[in-house]
């Protein structure tokens, strides 16, 4: 009872301050801006004037596959920081100002509280997610050619676990840390020391939650989920729920001090 409680005042607060509208809207324009501006490139140069005499520019063909996972490639730089953005403050902001205190004396048990506002959270940026790759998937079957329906739904579940990480992440240091800015700094440091490592040693971490996008297009050109998809998700979703219990641990740790 009082996580769906904790649950249904978060979507409602979703609605109040216009996420629902606005996030959704975020994910379209990220999805479709790169397909599009692609189809659409050489039309645009020769409506500016074309290019000086004695230049060419060889812009090469874009294959269906190639133009969804240009939807993909915005969503793993732009649409990661609107995650963060978006789940900086859900706990820490709550604990700066004093509600969290108010909210678990009640009593609500620390647990409930932290998978509710997470749980939440990622209902809003799953379904923005989909609603935008189902944008993307439209204008790449009709511009770039066919994408079966069946990809895209096999696209849309294994990538959205990386949207998973991503959140918990920035909520594990929301848990740890009360200023959203730290929250903030610290996830994009995380992440970027992930990127850093898997660009290192991609030959050896084949199952590294970054890998899964280079196992998604091979996915999407070949037909076929490759076993690397699988054992990637597994450490994926592994690795979520381990941040998960490890913050609720930090977190009750912290306010029972």
């Amino acid at each position: 009872m009082q996580w769906r409680t904790i649950y249904r005042k978060e979507m409602l607060e979703y609605w109040r301050n216009f996420s629902w509208i606005w996030v959704p809207i975020v994910f379209i324009i990220l999805a479709i801006m790169d397909p599009i501006t692609s189809y659409y490139l050489p039309i645009i140069i020769d409506n500016v004037g074309g290019l000086p005499e004695g230049a060419s520019v060889e812009i090469p063909e874009v294959n269906p596959a190639d133009a969804l996972m240009m939807s993909l490639s915005e969503f793993s730089m732009f649409g990661v920081l609107v995650i963060i953005f978006i789940t900086m403050g859900l706990i820490a902001g709550e604990r700066k100002s004093g509600v969290a205190e108010l909210i678990l004396v009640k009593p609500v048990h620390y647990a409930t509280y932290i998978s509710s506002k997470w749980a939440a959270k990622l209902t809003l940026v799953l379904t923005s997610y989909i609603i935008g790759l189902f944008a993307s998937w439209y204008y790449v079957n009709l511009l770039f050619g066919n994408i079966a329906f069946s990809a895209l739904v096999q696209t849309i579940g294994f990538y959205g676990l990386w949207f998973v990480l991503v959140l918990t992440i920035t909520v594990f240091f929301s848990c740890l840390f009360k200023s959203p800015g730290v929250v903030l700094g610290s996830t994009i440091g995380t992440l970027l020391l992930m990127f850093s490592i898997y660009n290192i040693f991609s030959h050896v971490l084949t199952w590294f939650p970054n890998s899964l996008s280079s196992h998604i297009r091979e996915m999407l050109q070949t037909g076929s989920v490759p076993n690397a998809l699988w054992g990637t998700s597994f450490i994926t979703v592994g690795s979520s729920l381990i941040l998960l219990i490890v913050a609720y641990v930090i977190f009750q740790k912290k306010e029972v001090a």
